[in-house]
């Protein structure tokens, strides 16, 4: 059996199947006539609503997306020519997204307290600042406190426009949750995206953008000529669950699974590869980032692996260095992770081992 240290979604047993259906079949009853209609472009006004109210914003600001990517997709759109800066490594969708744009694409480094403000301070001007500060993907690590201060004041010194997204924010095992570079701006130059695909059910496809009003009737004419309605179906689904007040108990049984398997990962490392490489240590999330010896080539490894049943994602794929890779611990079980990390270790012992 192949163990999938590659996927970066919740395991089956994270879903709360049996309430989804139940709130489906009440969303249904109660408002079918409009969610099995065309509604509004940005999204169902109900979960707008609920969404703005959770953010302190007014819900004329909140535009509902088909997933978080796709709130990326829009705010694209919307942007005249210039560079678009990324962290180094970073979610490799965006990444490709730009590169297939041929956007011209601008790299800032990042550290155990997240993107380096000091290098992009120093990067020039650009039209974009794309950040992922809590649990990075692929990284797992978390801007501080102070640097989140320091965006948010350069941000608006320089009138740098950044899209802050925060999928996995609230998936926190330890650790205090820590201020939105977007509440410690404002909300004029940082737009913030998020999704319930890491916290709900990525099946849904339900995420969404919070920007200035002038820009939400911007995209309201750009989604109109996109997809006409959106899914309004299980938009209304998941408010509907969050109505009933299952959104912050799923959400702490999410943590609690997921936990469980960051510490199976852990415990497998130290065990197999300490000392012999180095990761990250995030207080929540989905991944970790792993850094193999430096004559390693992890897309060189993973051909080995897929062979000995496990995979993972090589580094490169997110813009990182050659000798690292992602390890995503939510899908599979805290035993598989263990038997994954023993399989890996083999392979990286075997392959750094003079012949």
């Amino acid at each position: 059996m192949t163990i999938s240290l590659a996927r970066g979604i919740p395991s089956p047993d994270c879903l709360p199947i049996d309430e989804l259906a139940d709130c489906a079949r009440q969303a249904l009853g109660r408002d079918g006539a409009t969610i099995l209609s065309y509604g509004s472009t940005l999204g169902y006004e109900p979960l707008r609503e609920w969404i703005a109210e959770r953010h302190g914003v007014e819900p004329r600001r909140v535009v509902v997306t088909n997933g978080s990517l796709q709130a990326f997709h829009l705010v694209l759109s919307t942007l005249g020519p210039g560079r678009v800066l990324v962290e180094r490594p970073t979610y490799d969708r965006p990444r490709k997204i730009l590169l297939d744009e041929g956007r011209e694409l601008g790299e800032v480094g990042l550290d155990d307290h997240g993107l380096d403000v000091d290098e992009l301070e120093g990067a020039g001007v650009a039209a974009l600042l794309y950040t992922i500060p809590t649990f990075q993907n692929p990284t797992g690590v978390t801007l501080s406190d102070e640097r989140r201060r320091r965006l948010a004041g350069l941000a608006r010194e320089r009138g740098l426009t950044v899209l802050e997204d925060d999928p996995y924010g609230l998936v926190r095992f330890e650790g205090e949750p820590l201020p939105s570079v977007f509440e410690l701006e404002g909300g004029e130059r940082v737009l913030y995206s998020s999704s319930f695909s890491k916290t709900v059910a990525p099946g849904l496809r339900v995420g969404y953008l919070i920007v200035p009003a002038a820009l939400a009737s911007e995209l309201q004419g750009l989604a109109a000529s996109t997809y006409i309605t959106p899914g309004l179906v299980a938009q209304a689904t998941l408010h509907e669950f969050v109505r009933r007040g299952l959104f912050e108990p799923n959400v702490q049984r999410v943590s609690h699974l997921l936990q469980e398997r960051r510490d199976a990962m852990f415990e497998a490392l130290d065990e197999h590869l300490g000392g012999r490489a180095s990761w990250s240590r995030p207080e929540g999330g989905y991944f970790l980032w792993l850094e193999l010896p430096e004559e390693l080539d992890a897309s060189e490894l993973l051909s080995r692996a897929q062979d000995a049943g496990v995979t993972f994602v090589p580094g490169v794929d997110f813009g990182g260095e050659r000798n690292t890779l992602r390890l995503a611990f939510s899908y599979v079980s805290p035993a598989e992770i263990t038997e994954g990390i023993g399989r890996l270790a083999k392979l990286v012992t075997s392959a750094a081992t003079p012949v």
